[in-house]
């Protein structure tokens, strides 16, 4: 039997020929006998011993606080600080860049999204960041 089988726009002719054969019978599964396992039995539970007071957890550091009227610029994505391309008074305008960090080896460029002035800067080179921690504060 002949047909046409079109792929992607472009048109085969395909010809398929019945074999007087038998189908093929699937060879049987060969399953391994199975020796019973006898069920664990639980060792002796040690004496417990006094719990020691438990000591007060340390409060996590809380995000730098940004004043009113200025702006931070938080990392888009995790990453290491490759560069920072700016310092405390630089004065900036939106699209500089101001820090480039690298994640996935590749280098991303946080640019600054206002004109301003750099009021602070919290990234430090070879550091670790994740996603939405400050990197620097404008003005």
């Amino acid at each position: 039997m002949n047909y046409n089988v079109t792929v992607n726009g472009k048109v085969y002719n395909v010809t398929v020929e019945k074999t007087g054969s038998a189908p093929v019978a699937a060879a049987p599964v060969y399953t391994a006998p199975v020796a019973p396992v006898a069920a664990p039995v639980a060792a002796p539970a040690p004496a417990a011993a006094p719990a020691p007071a438990a000591a007060p957890a340390a409060p996590k550091a809380a995000p730098a606080a940004v004043a009113a009227g200025e702006t931070a610029v938080n990392s888009p994505m995790p990453g290491n600080v490759f560069k920072v391309e700016c310092k405390v008074g630089d004065s900036v305008k939106a699209g500089d860049v101001l820090v480039v960090l690298e994640a996935m080896k590749m280098e991303i460029e946080v640019s600054a999204p206002v004109d301003g002035t750099v009021k602070a800067v919290s990234a430090t080179v070879g550091s670790t960041v994740n996603t939405d921690d400050l990197l620097v504060t404008l003005g």
